[in-house]
């Protein structure tokens, strides 16, 4: 690291088309046709159906000040943040693939000196598939993690998650991590935390929180940003509205809108007002492509005009949910 970085901006993202945009610490590209082999930076390249051409969400924070790779994961850091990405190879099995992947993810974090987690992506392939064993690659992949976690100490601090199903074989990871700022990972009340769902959804449960705060790097009292997490129509640990998609919508933004809204944030000690005209970036995955125009209708209503939203063709985690979305709220 070097003192004479300047100050980072507050962390933003931007989507662009692939190969537009000047400095970014990484980047989330999603494209219908084969992902390219080989490394490309700290850019992970999913397969998946996209309405239109590829699209790429650039993330930025300032000039880059290390980047390098460790035990197969690439990173890029500035001061204030780093972005990881990594992949986890096609196999029978997942669990000890993912349990030795988020060790080393750790381990690299550690030693660059980023130790708060931000974020964090999870692309799957055939999510909703059985393993070698007839278990669901998710399940599977669930054990993993959690094992890695437990032997962490860190069952309950994993920050606003996203785990969706990609075309393709194999799993790929990306990390959003800061190194001073102090995340807030907020629950909702009308949701239960996914570290406690019963063992009907697996042997370990998934980790991860709704959402996390972050507040400006320059400016810890200024207004932050809200990442929200994948989140889709379950109440309680229930999925609910089953094979209605746009009453999955509707309660899927209903979820989002009570977990960013200034009642459930003032109980976290956050003083900002946040709402669904706030989450100005967010990424709509659908699990059949014919339901995409009854989502974009419902969700073009109540999302904000100037707002970037992505609409993406893939499976979500639980069989039964037919959509889910993520975002950022600023």
């Amino acid at each position: 690291m070097t003192s004479s970085v300047q100050p980072s901006p507050s962390l933003t993202s931007r989507f662009l088309t692939p190969g537009v945009g000047g400095p970014r610490l990484g980047a989330l590209t999603y494209l219908n046709g084969p992902v390219p082999e080989g490394p490309a930076g700290t850019e992970l390249t999913v397969r998946m159906g996209v309405a239109g051409e590829a699209v790429t969400e650039t993330w930025v924070a300032g000039e880059p000040v290390c980047a390098g790779d460790y035990a197969g994961l690439r990173y890029t850091g500035c001061r204030d943040f780093v972005f990881c990405v990594g992949r986890i190879e096609e196999a029978g099995e997942y669990a000890a693939a993912t349990h030795r992947t988020y060790e080393d993810l750790f381990t690299l974090l550690a030693r660059l000196g980023y130790k708060r987690l931000v974020r964090v992506w999870n692309y799957i392939g055939d999510i909703n598939g059985g393993n070698a064993r007839g278990q669901e690659v998710y399940r599977d992949f669930c054990v993993g993690r959690s094992h890695a976690l437990e032997q962490l100490g860190m069952l309950y601090g994993m920050p606003a998650t996203t785990v969706i199903g990609a075309e393709g074989d194999g799993i790929g990871i990306a990390v959003l991590a800061a190194r001073e700022a102090e995340p807030v990972n907020i629950e909702n009340p009308r949701q239960t935390p996914a570290y406690h769902y019963p063992p009907r959804y697996g042997p370990r449960s998934p980790n991860f929180a709704r959402a996390t705060y972050v507040p400006p790097a320059d400016d810890p009292a200024g207004r932050g940003k809200v990442f929200v997490s994948g989140t889709a129509s379950i109440v309680g640990h229930e999925t609910v509205h089953v094979g209605d998609v746009r009453a999955q919508t509707h309660t899927a933004l209903e979820n989002i809108g009570l977990l960013i809204g200034p009642d459930n944030l003032s109980d976290y000690g956050i003083p900002h007002t946040y709402g669904l005209s706030d989450l100005r970036r967010a990424k709509v995955y659908v699990r059949h492509a014919e339901d995409v125009p009854a989502v974009r209708e419902i969700c073009s209503k109540l999302l904000p005009d100037d707002g970037d939203v992505v609409y993406l063709h893939a499976d979500v985690c639980r069989g039964d949910l037919l959509m889910e979305l993520e975002g950022v709220a600023d």
